[in-house]
């Protein structure tokens, strides 16, 4: 997925309470710490966290760290090679994102031009913002074993089995509620994603050379053999076996192939989050040092360290169902309604993300309390680590509209893991294609 910077005003400033040179503001309902220029209603440019500022900007802007000859601090605070924007805190106040001025960009265009509600990724073909990847290695490299990246025009395919789609942040889309929309608010959970569908095979039709540029030559084109069979994937990946991939071994995703093989109806696709460990004492997402947060509450609460186990124990894993579909011969998408999804999980045995709340929507400050309401604290299945956020599903659509809200100490933990160069799942296969 993209990310992009947002022209927007500033709201709600603040002093800071303990910096006399700082303010604390709002961009998009985030807490961001300004500078003492900043005024209530500025227009500026807003880096969301988890986006990379370009080279140019970030020098222009004097953003990148830089000290004198003598090694004391002169200005900025970004890593050059990483232009990293995390969530962080500075003297005991929240910054989720950064915002500049407006005349920061004077150099990259015309400012005038810009409006409130625009997206800026680049400006005149220099980079302004996209998103941040860590550098990181796959955990099979990490770990000494090769990945084949050789693509082969396979035999089979799939059609119809579709990806999981990306999930838009919340603060971002508030204008896409309408009255009465119905909604539903389920906890949003930090695992790797998993899809299993029992979908339309195609297979093609082997032939000798001289054979096939034979019918090809009277205009005889061969359609491949359709069947129905049991399909795997991760978010983007359709995997064709369960060896190596980015865990170096994908025998625990195998497990849940063989527990829906037999359950879903043709056409039938599940999506999940797959958390706790892959083999061994592998942990699928990463483990985050706590003490790097300089929170004492936060660390006497939540320990040293944040492993997302979800409860499972060492070696063993578990998957929560958030969305089911049914595709037709021709492809045609029809997304079940939660109620749907939680019934045939019932029936099959199979866990779904607990559920927080469902409401008609009437106004975003009630959405808004709704959301915050469930946003922090303790996970209520892992229990010993903090909660990811969670996710918000408009039900009376045709096509699935869901958005997601992760919690501050979420990204603060988030942003430690990427400073350190870890690269989970999801981010590699933005990058490549892991076969």
């Amino acid at each position: 997925m993209s990310v992009s910077a947002y022209i927007t005003r500033i709201k709600n400033v603040k002093p800071h309470p303990n910096a006399d040179r700082l303010k604390i503001a709002e961009c998009f309902g985030n807490p961001v710490i300004v500078g003492l220029d900043t005024q209530e209603e500025d227009l500026g440019i807003y880096f969301p966290t988890d986006s990379k500022v370009g080279l140019e900007y970030a020098n222009e802007n004097k953003l990148i760290r830089t000290k004198d000859e003598n090694g004391n601090h002169l200005y900025g605070y970004l890593e050059e090679d990483k232009r990293h924007i995390s969530t962080l805190k500075l003297r005991g106040a929240c910054s989720d994102g950064l915002f500049m001025q407006i005349k920061s960009l004077e150099k990259f265009c015309d400012i005038s031009q810009l409006k409130e509600g625009e997206m800026i990724t680049t400006l005149k073909g220099i980079l302004i913002c996209e998103k941040y990847i860590p550098r990181g290695k796959n955990r099979a490299q990490t770990q000494g074993k090769s990945k084949n990246n050789k693509i082969k025009e396979p035999k089979e395919s799939f059609p119809y089995f579709a990806e999981h789609i990306d999930t838009s942040q919340l603060v971002y889309n508030l204008h896409r509620f309408k009255q009465d929309d119905w909604c539903y608010i389920t906890l949003k959970m930090h695992g790797t994603s998993g899809r299993v569908s029992h979908a339309i095979k195609e297979t093609k039709i082997r032939l000798p050379k001289l054979i096939y540029k034979s019918l090809k030559f009277f205009g005889i084109n061969l359609k491949p053999k359709k069947s129905w069979d049991y399909v795997s994937g991760s978010r983007r990946v359709v995997l064709k076996n369960f060896d190596g991939g980015f865990y170096g071994n994908d025998d625990f995703r195998l497990k849940w192939h063989k527990f829906f093989e037999g359950k879903l109806h043709k056409g039938e696709s599940v999506y999940f989050e797959i958390v706790g460990y892959t083999h061994d004492a592998q942990l699928i997402m990463p483990e985050c040092n706590n003490e790097k947060t300089k929170d004492k509450e936060f660390i006497k609460q939540f320990g040293k360290t944040t492993q997302f186990t979800y409860g499972c124990d060492i070696g063993q894993n578990d998957i929560y169902v958030y969305r089911m579909t049914m595709t037709n011969d021709d492809g045609y998408v029809v997304e079940m309604p939660w109620h749907l999804v939680r019934y045939r999980c019932e029936q099959m045995r199979v866990k779904h993300v607990p559920e927080l709340d469902k409401f008609l929507y009437t106004n975003e400050e009630d959405l808004m309390n709704r959301v915050n309401k469930y946003i922090d604290g303790a996970d209520p299945i892992g229990k010993t680590h903090i909660r990811e956020g969670i996710v918000i599903r408009i039900e009376n659509r045709e096509k699935i509209s869901v958005f997601k809200h992760k919690s501050f100490n979420f990204k603060v933990l988030e942003g430690i893991v990427k400073a350190d160069d870890v690269l989970d799942m999801e981010e590699a296969e933005n990058e490549e294609v892991l076969v």
